[in-house]
């Protein structure tokens, strides 16, 4: 049973490479909607209560953000955040 159970996670869970390919994409898009919005980062940073740096972080890749962050960032910009998550997934999935 227990071996079943490791297979299980291991099937349900996404790779590695696969979970960097979305939280790729997901920095990508958040940073193409402040964009689209003509929002800057300074702005979008003090709506979410964070450091400019923060949000550039995030945008550039260089942190991978709590879950907290990027609800921040999202409510900032006034989007959905489950929507940025699937549109992720599904160009991710079609990069494979």
């Amino acid at each position: 049973m227990p071996c079943q159970a490791v297979w299980l996670y291991f099937f349900h869970v996404a790779s590695n490479k696969s979970q960097q390919a979305v939280c790729s994409r997901v920095a990508r898009l958040l940073r193409q909607e402040r964009e689209k919005q003509g929002l800057s980062m300074n702005l979008v940073a003090e709506r979410a209560g964070l450091s400019q740096q923060m949000v550039s972080y995030v945008e550039r890749e260089m942190r991978n953000p709590t879950l907290e962050t990027l609800l921040r960032i999202a409510a900032a910009m006034e989007i959905d955040l489950a929507k940025i998550l699937q549109a992720a997934q599904k160009a991710a999935a079609k990069s494979k």
